[in-house]
């Protein structure tokens, strides 16, 4: 018979809001028990932000180095010969940061007397579940925390294995294809097509929609088009993937284009980029009785399912599918269980898509319905008029920040921007909102300079009226 642990509280998914909930939740002295069936981190560290990261950054600095080899010189730096690639050795460097961060996570959850229990859980009630795998063991809980996060979504004619990959594999690649095919246009399939086209593969991005990013402005998603126009990356906008085909030597995808014609796109691997759906299947929330909300579990401001003491957090409650979402939802529950009153209410939740250049989005947007009955007031300040972008030579990207304030008290609605390094502005960004900043706060705080902050800082100079540096 297996062992039975009684538990006050019960955390599926070890991810980034399964683990944040359960290191919190150890710190206040509530008994706490983790179930993972992998490493601890989730896709995020696993097989999601932090590898692709890494994958990027290298691919940078190869995109960097043959450059030099093969424009006689830039910058007063020249290489005598292009760079070689070691695609194994890349791959393991990246899963040395994944190894270390993974058994930082582990530490912290020691540190903090979480018991971490390895294999998969499957409940028979809201409150009990059977854990198989490393360790074979019956928990029953007082309160139940789902965290189970997401996973890649699939198209049924197009199966993954073989040459259809998803972004979990192109993350673990033997060697980098001569040809690939992305399918679906959005951050996750042009952050990876992108990287392999640094590394040295012919991309080509097939789009259902008429527009790369979706989920950005057209003005933001301009430079990151002008990027993949300057580096040879074919995009067919409004075509529609039909099936793998067959072809003597290798496999092709054919489409249908926007103007109704067949098409055969030559694949070496075929990224399979059309989203993510939270995973709901294999681990008995049928038996659990809680609601759900289309295909994600309904929960209120405080993260409470319909179950009493049954918590869901992160990818599996619905948008924004972000790690730092899911963190601050599992800090929040595990202090709502210890006694603390908290609800979930962010004013903004910022998201960074690593493309090239990199885009940054916190708040409303242009054309959101929150700014239809409001007077909005914005402006945008280029980084080709900011010093630091120009000496790290990108100022020519067609990078920006732009604010929208209310008209009448100049109150912050929304910041966006786009550029190189533009992710580390996401903070500054985010905490502006969350604030309730007028635009003369950020006009009068003083930005270092020569920074990129600098932009922001003129951007709300510019929507006063009065600029200094444009």
């Amino acid at each position: 018979m297996a062992e039975t642990i009684k538990t006050n509280v019960l955390i599926v998914g070890g991810g980034p809001g399964g683990y944040v909930a359960a290191i919190r939740a150890g710190q206040l002295g509530l008994d706490t028990t983790l179930v993972e069936a992998d490493r601890l981190g989730g896709t995020c560290l696993i097989r999601g932000c932090i590898p692709s990261k890494a994958m990027i950054h290298v691919a940078g600095e190869f995109e960097t180095m043959h450059r030099a080899a093969n424009r006689k010189g830039r910058h007063g730096i020249s290489l005598a010969s292009p760079p070689a690639l070691d695609m194994p050795e890349l791959v393991r460097w990246k899963e040395g940061i994944v190894n270390k961060l993974s058994n930082g996570v582990a530490a912290l959850c020691k540190r903090a007397k979480v018991r971490v229990l390895s294999g998969w859980a499957s409940f028979s009630d809201a409150k009990t579940c059977t854990v198989e795998g490393k360790d074979n063991v019956t928990v029953t809980a007082e309160h139940v925390i789902l965290a189970n996060g997401s996973v890649s979504s699939g198209l049924p004619f197009l199966r993954f294995g073989g040459p259809v990959i998803s972004s979990s594999e192109a993350l673990s690649l033997d060697a980098v294809p001569k040809k690939l095919v992305v399918i679906g246009a959005g951050y996750i399939g042009l952050e990876l097509g992108i990287a392999l086209r640094k590394l040295g593969s012919e991309v080509t991005v097939v789009e259902a929609l008429d527009r790369i990013l979706p989920l950005f402005d057209a003005e933001l998603s301009a430079p990151v088009k002008k990027w993949l126009d300057r580096n040879g990356v074919t995009v067919h906008l409004g075509a529609t993937a039909k099936s793998l085909v067959s072809e003597k030597g290798g496999h092709a995808l054919a489409i249908e284009t926007a103007g109704g014609r067949t098409e055969h796109l030559p694949a070496d691997k075929i990224l399979v980029t059309v989203g993510r759906r939270p995973l709901t299947d294999g681990w008995g929330l049928e038996n659990m009785g809680v609601d759900m909300d289309g295909r994600f579990v309904r929960v209120d401001d405080q993260c409470r399912t319909s179950m009493k003491n049954v918590w869901a957090i992160g990818d599996l409650v619905g948008e924004p599918l972000l790690a730092h979402k899911g963190m601050a939802q599992g800090e929040m529950v595990a202090e709502i269980i210890a006694g603390h009153r908290r609800r979930f209410h962010p004013a903004a939740i910022a998201a960074v898509c690593f493309t090239e250049p990199e885009i940054v989005t916190a708040g409303v947007a242009p054309g959101d319905d929150a700014t239809v009955n409001t007077e909005i007031v914005s402006a945008i300040f280029p980084f080709a008029a900011n010093g630091r972008a120009l000496t790290m030579d990108t100022g020519d990207e067609g990078g920006f920040v732009r604010v929208l304030a209310r008209k009448d008290d100049h109150r912050l609605l929304g910041i966006q921007a786009v550029g190189a390094h533009v992710s580390e502005l996401a903070g500054e960004f985010a905490l502006a909102l969350e604030m309730g900043t007028r635009l003369e706060d950020i006009a009068g705080t003083i930005h270092v300079h020569p920074t990129l902050g600098e932009a922001f800082h003129e951007t709300a100079l510019r929507t006063l009226g009065h600029a200094l540096h444009i």
